[in-house]
């Protein structure tokens, strides 16, 4: 087994090739992009989504509670204006209300988050905890499945408005949005991570970190798709209610 570090560029290129397991390959993101997708799986996809949505800012400041690096702190808070804006009515998370409306949600609904299954639940509190937990370098690494995300918001923007007609062209704005802060984070993100990892171990260790969140986002869409494609939402077999618990952190 080697021990010597990979390269700048092997090591970039190792992180870029995990991009095969991102989640735009996924069966229920596939089916969403070739308009497929009935509009209660939209619906689900969209509420269950915002509750990672609203999360992300939550994860970014842990990782700057854990940073002593002020320079790093004023470039990462960046991301935490972009989700929450500057005043009401900005930022990433009122465009993704914004998109909750055009596709038929109220923002009630999405704020209370009684559609968001224990699945998804689980999987971003487990994100959350990850970067409240971890050195604030590996926390701000996880973060770089955003290599891959300009992809998977232009594959909406160029797919949706064709396949959706119903869905008003008005909730597009969060991707729309994304696809320049997107860039903008990957080049931070990627700064940081190819000067810290300077082992073979540590690069491995990384490499490992990446596919956490990987984890994260394949394991988001496998609950939504268990409920919106296969009928199995969590206890289908008792109830046609959505019994599952709302808004406990563990």
């Amino acid at each position: 087994m080697p021990t010597e570090p990979m390269s700048r560029a092997a090591f970039e290129q190792a992180l870029r090739d995990k991009g095969r397991y991102y989640h735009i390959h996924h069966p229920f993101h596939i089916t969403m992009h070739e308009g497929r997708a009935t509009p209660e799986q939209i619906r689900g996809w969209v509420a269950n989504r915002f509750y990672y949505q609203v999360n992300i800012p939550l994860k970014d400041a842990a990782i700057m509670a854990n940073c002593n690096d002020a320079s790093a702190r004023r470039e990462w808070v960046q991301r935490i204006i972009d989700h929450d804006g500057t005043a009401d009515g900005d930022g990433g998370i009122e465009a993704w209300l914004q998109l909750g409306e055009a596709v038929g949600l109220s923002r009630e609904e999405l704020l209370d988050q009684r559609h968001v299954l224990p699945g998804v639940r689980f999987a971003v509190d487990a994100y959350v905890n990850f970067a409240r937990r971890a050195n604030w370098k590996e926390a701000a690494s996880s973060s770089l499945t955003e290599l891959f995300a300009p992809q998977i918001h232009q594959s909406r923007l160029d797919s949706w408005p064709q396949h959706y007609p119903w869905i008003d062209a008005q909730g597009y704005r969060y991707f729309r949005t994304r696809l320049g802060e997107a860039r903008r984070d990957v080049e931070h993100g990627l700064r940081i991570t190819l000067d810290h990892y300077q082992t073979f171990e540590a690069q491995l260790r990384m490499l490992e970190i990446l596919q956490f969140k990987l984890d994260v986002l394949w394991s988001m869409l496998d609950a939504m798709s268990m409920a919106y494609e296969l009928g199995r939402a969590p206890y289908h077999t008792v109830t046609d209610q959505p019994a599952w618990h709302r808004g406990i952190r563990l």
